[in-house]
């Protein structure tokens, strides 16, 4: 039978030189099943011809990545994805100032529910199938959100010992730089990638970047032009907001329930862009 099968574990020649098997004496237990994650989790990678897929925002991967045909685990891609996209396009929506709302407290129960805990659930579980980037990229957000949230809640007082204006808008300055500084190292991450994916990173970089010059200018007592800025901050916070929700499509949508698929433009520098065109004797060599 089927589960006969599955509970039966390689040979040490069939696993070839230097690999660790799985089945007795692992963990003093007398039987591993085959995807027991007791055993070495990564033993049954498949190894074929297509042992990697491109790069690809669907899977949050910006590099080569083992395939999913073994993978217990649902792509946890899609709900980070999703999760950073509704709170960034509520905030950004307030940033823009749409309907002349000006406080983003609407957004501490998506900060805290969905764009904190939820994304940071999703990074854990990036984790988990091995993909370092999603994994890194999704818990930080979902960092910054719960990070964001206990700033706006009056319980937490984070920002109460700033009496001066000009100094809490200059530490909310610094904040929003290193949150520049560190999108943009994933940014750098992305140039193999695809062009969504890419734009996603390049849209929040620059996101991130007009806020925390918005605070800046505020703690120079410039109001008008922090209020422009500001603006410009929710303007590419909105765009972020409707790439991440593209590539969570991206990563969901497939034959089995879609009349269609949506392209993501690989890069004619990546891999697949590569394959796609065929690769040059020059590159080749």
């Amino acid at each position: 039978m089927a589960s006969t099968d599955l509970q039966q574990t390689p040979s040490d020649k069939e696993a070839g030189p230097g690999a660790n098997t799985t089945g007795a004496h692992v963990n003093g237990a007398s039987t591993i099943n085959r995807f027991d994650y007791g055993g070495n989790p990564l033993f049954h990678a498949h190894s074929g011809a297509d042992a990697r897929l491109p790069a690809f925002g669907g899977e949050f991967q910006p590099g080569l990545y083992k395939p999913i045909e073994h993978r217990k685990f649902a792509n946890p891609a899609p709900l980070g994805l999703s999760a950073f996209a509704l709170t960034t396009f509520v905030l950004s929506l307030i940033n823009c100032g749409a309907r002349g709302v000006v406080e983003p407290n609407i957004v501490l129960s998506l900060s805290f529910g969905y764009g904190g805990l939820v994304q940071l659930l999703a990074g854990m579980w990036e984790m988990a199938v091995g993909n370092t980037f999603g994994a890194t990229a999704l818990s930080s957000y979902g960092g910054f959100w719960i990070a964001y949230a206990i700033l706006l809640t009056p319980g937490f007082n984070a920002l109460g010992v700033y009496v001066n204006p000009s100094d809490r808008a200059s530490v909310l300055g610094f904040f929003l730089t290193g949150w520049f500084i560190f999108t943009f190292i994933l940014l750098l991450c992305t140039l193999r990638s695809t062009v969504m994916f890419f734009l996603l990173f390049l849209t929040l970089d620059l996101a991130f970047l007009m806020l925390a010059c918005s605070e800046f200018t505020s703690a120079n007592g410039d109001a008008s032009t922090s209020k422009t800025l500001q603006r410009a901050g929710g303007g590419f916070g909105l765009i972020a907001g409707f790439l991440a929700w593209y590539n969570a499509f991206a990563g969901i949508a497939d034959s089995s329930n879609s009349f269609f698929l949506i392209p993501v433009f690989h890069f004619p520098w990546s891999e697949k862009g590569r394959l796609d065109r065929g690769k040059t004797d020059r590159e080749t060599a």
